[in-house]
């Protein structure tokens, strides 16, 4: 077995509604023991609202958000924790925003089949994303490019297969 880097490692965990970004940021924190952060909870209130309306978000309604998740990880790189943080992360200059000065930040896209995304949309429940929004979102996704930090992950399966992936992939411990 290789010996396991230890490493400054922000772990971006992105994708479109229903990809599952809750619930394996859950699985690797349960694995690494890291701080986490829900980016959907640093939304304004507008933000919500619109959404929760069916109304897509724009460039100008995401822009403070992001920064406010690149704030979150740029405190903890401060501190030298190493961090989850789960954000849609669709297009790449918000990926860029998000790891301007952050050398930590790797993404992690989980990737799933329409249906499966528009199912999962369709059993949660208390979340403000309604399902209807899902295909604007598929619209605005740039897949990670070759020359980003970061990975795609089948997102269709276990989410405990996918943190163990995620894991190995990069040779984390906490």
């Amino acid at each position: 077995m290789s010996p396991r880097r230890q490493r400054l490692t922000t772990l971006v965990v992105m994708g479109v509604a229903g990809s599952g970004k809750t619930t394996v940021m859950a699985a690797l924190a349960d694995r690494l023991g890291w701080p986490t952060l829900e980016g959907d909870s640093l939304h304004p209130p507008k933000n919500v609202a619109k959404m929760a309306a069916g109304i897509p978000l724009d460039d100008a309604d995401r822009a403070p958000w992001l920064a406010e998740i690149a704030r979150w990880i740029g405190d903890r790189e401060a501190a030298r924790a190493s961090s989850l943080v789960t954000c849609s992360a669709l297009r790449r200059p918000y990926r860029d925003l998000i790891r301007a000065g952050h050398p930590s930040a790797w993404f992690v896209h989980l990737v799933a089949p329409v249906e499966v995304l528009a199912s999962r949309m369709a059993e949660r429940e208390g979340h403000f994303m309604p399902a209807s929004l899902l295909a604007s979102q598929l619209a605005a996704l740039e897949p990670l490019e070759r020359e980003e930090p970061g990975s795609s992950v089948n997102a269709v399966e276990d989410p405990a297969a996918i943190a163990d992936q995620i894991i190995t992939e990069l040779r984390l411990t906490a």
